[in-house]
């Protein structure tokens, strides 16, 4: 395959911070940008009504920036670097405020554990491959393989048009998506996904399958 031929990236430890944080600023940007609008609605001496909207506007955005944040703490920072492991409660939490709303269900299996800390990090960046898998909504079932310092991950993600995120594959095995050999901040998360994996002793396959599309690591 043309792809595969495709010499494998290399990355500065700056420029992976660097796409690393554009990531995350992208995507929390949206909703305090939205904060802004919503005080400068009221700074405009608006009627009850409006003031109304946009407290909502403001109550809303700044909920969905926290969860974005808490999220983006574990799967890309140094989260709980005290330690070595993550409890998967929290992995929980953060991946249900994060990934939940009106189109998007998280079905979680795995039990309460701590986990060594790269695959829970990894556990959620697949979590975040898995939402572009379906980017009409759906249903993200998650389960754990294994135990321990051995623990896997088994993902389905059914949804209406469920695909396989463009250059997944390539981008998780360290292979540039273009042929210039270049990443950008879009590409930086399934390229990220595939250091934690690399880093954690593990191997990620993404299937399409009938209707669904499946991921493992292990």
């Amino acid at each position: 395959m043309a792809d595969a031929a495709r010499s494998p990236i290399s990355l500065e430890g700056l420029d992976l911070a660097a796409l690393v944080a554009s990531r995350v600023c992208h995507d929390v940007i949206s909703p305090v940008g939205a904060i802004v609008n919503g005080l400068e609605l009221m700074e405009d001496g608006a009627d009850q009504a409006t003031t109304e909207l946009a407290l909502d506007l403001i109550r809303k955005s700044a909920k969905t920036a926290s969860a974005r944040l808490q999220f983006c703490r574990i799967a890309f920072g140094a989260a709980g670097s005290a330690g070595s492991a993550i409890d998967t409660r929290d992995a929980h939490q953060v991946a249900t405020n994060f990934l939940n709303d009106d189109r998007t269900t998280i079905d979680w299996h795995i039990p309460p554990a701590f986990l060594p800390k790269n695959r829970v990090k990894l556990l959620l960046n697949l979590l975040m491959l898995a939402a572009g898998a379906i980017p009409r909504g759906g249903v993200i079932k998650v389960e754990m393989t294994g135990e321990g310092d051995t623990a896997g991950f088994a993902i389905v993600v059914t949804g209406l048009n469920a695909r396989i995120p463009p250059h997944a594959n390539e981008l998780l095995a360290g292979i540039p998506a273009n042929e210039q050999g270049t990443i950008d901040a879009h590409a930086i998360q399934p390229y990220y996904a595939g250091l934690l994996a690399r880093a954690a002793g593990m191997s990620v396959r993404i299937e399409k399958i009938e209707d669904r599309v499946e991921i493992s690591a292990s």
